[in-house]
């Protein structure tokens, strides 16, 4: 079992160090401008990144963005990271992404992919009409004559604290006695 764990664990890791670059789609010119997800639909949330700027923030422009996307450095390793979302009325294809890093202007593609997105939403958005079976009559306000207008009142609150003591007396009393049977 323990050479099986291990080789399971190293192809995990194998795995994961041979696609985490697949995430990032890279200009195709080496410009470095990266984009997350690598080929998204319209109207989904993109990430760019932009290694080894000059500058502490820049500007990325698209006609695939709703917006220009501000980046600024997101740590000290010198990368300048920001967000935008890509339009719900672009079309499937390629778009140029350019970005200014201070004296250097660098240029990058997003490719959005057209996905058909579906046209009812896959779990109800109001209440479903199932029907109650025997009971519907019961339950709808003001017809059927078992139909309960009025909220409990004092006899039933009196009645419910009346059994939860009965109920509590037997608990106490049946722990007394499983005891006095170990004593014994």
């Amino acid at each position: 079992m323990g050479s099986l764990k291990v080789t399971l664990c190293a192809g995990a890791a194998l795995a994961t160090a041979l696609c985490a670059p697949a995430a990032y789609t890279y200009a195709a010119d080496g410009g470095g401008v990266s984009v997350s997800p690598s080929s998204p639909a319209p109207g989904t949330d993109v990430t760019l990144r932009v290694p080894d700027c000059t500058e502490k923030t820049a500007v990325a422009v698209s006609a695939a963005f709703e917006s220009d996307v501000r980046l600024s450095l997101a740590a000290e390793d010198g990368v300048l990271v920001g967000s935008s979302r890509v339009r719900t009325s672009v079309r499937a294809g390629a778009y140029a992404v350019q970005v200014k890093c201070g004296e250097q202007a660098r240029q990058g593609t997003i490719t959005v992919h057209d996905e058909r997105r579906p046209t009812a939403p896959s779990s109800p958005v109001a209440p479903v009409d199932a029907g109650g079976g025997g009971t519907a009559e019961l339950a709808a306000s003001g017809t059927g004559t078992g139909a309960r207008v009025d909220a409990p009142g004092t006899a039933h609150t009196v009645t419910g604290l009346v059994l939860a003591g009965i109920a509590a007396v037997a608990v106490a009393l049946r722990g007394v006695r499983s005891r006095s049977r170990r004593t014994d």
